[in-house]
């Protein structure tokens, strides 16, 4: 049994956040529809706390991070435009999850700033979570950051830790992997471009298409840092968190208008 009341795989441009879209409000349109539709759907399951995977956050090196601070707090901007958050961390269920994995030999550690409790124990909150974020419900969240230098079986590994530490809570949670995909389909982007972002873009699609989220893991090494992908690491420990037979998935949209690729999928 599915042991989240919601997961999805979505996107962190941060266009996509309304306040954001700028003068070109339908450069991210598909994507933002589909954004409020995951976010119906989460609030439809009623969570006591939401985890969020990004790879923008606080790394650690060689560990998984994971958020233990009273809150969280952040701004991001488009052209002069402000959005900000401020969010209450569930400590208590993140620190379960860093026992369970620990119990599972993962290296993981937890973070704070400031003071170990109280209104100065505050992290910064990073885009990779506050967009998503823009269209949940307001509850509590746990913001975990995978390690690239631990291997794609961590990642399941982490995503197995994490299905323990919500099976053993009584709280309803609720799961998102922030993803962008390949950011090398623009030669006038930050990467350039290589024709591997589309096909690595394509795959990806397919390999969700299929629920088939581990086929991930196949990816060459080459490959991937032609792409430059940043959802692989996120979605393998999702996997990992709800095996194959327990997910269903279903698509909701691609679309790559900039330099890189936009996917939204929710996973029941």
């Amino acid at each position: 049994m599915n042991s989240f009341v919601f997961a999805c795989i979505a996107p962190h441009g941060t266009e996509i956040i309304p306040e954001l879209a700028g003068k070109d409000p339908g450069r991210m349109s598909e994507t933002r529809e589909s954004m409020f539709k995951l976010g119906t759907e989460m609030e439809k399951a009623k969570p006591d706390v939401i985890v969020v995977l990004t790879p923008h956050g606080t790394r650690i090196n060689g560990q998984f991070s994971i958020t233990d601070s009273e809150r969280m707090m952040g701004t991001v901007d488009e052209e002069g435009i402000f959005f900000e958050m401020e969010k209450r961390v569930d400590r208590e269920f993140a620190r379960s999850i860093a026992e369970k994995a620990a119990g599972k030999d993962v290296p993981v550690g937890t973070i704070n700033f400031g003071t170990s409790a109280g209104p100065i124990s505050c992290l910064p909150i990073d885009w990779g979570a506050m967009v998503p974020l823009r269209f949940m419900p307001e509850v509590p969240i746990v913001v975990i950051n995978p390690s690239r230098e631990l291997s794609f079986e961590k990642h399941v590994e982490f995503g197995q830790a994490l299905r323990e530490a919500a099976e053993a809570s009584s709280k309803r949670v609720g799961l998102i992997a922030s993803c962008d995909w390949a950011h090398a389909h623009d030669e006038n982007g930050p990467y350039g471009f290589d024709p591997a972002a589309k096909k690595l873009d394509e795959e990806v699609v397919s390999f969700i298409k299929q629920n088939d989220l581990e086929g991930m893991a196949r990816f060459d090494e080459d490959f991937i840092e032609a792409a430059k992908p940043d959802g692989i690491w996120q979605t393998l420990i999702l996997a990992g968190a709800i095996p194959p037979g327990e997910r269903e998935i279903d698509f909701l949209s691609y679309e790559a208008p900039t330099y890189f690729g936009l996917i939204c999928a929710a996973v029941k």
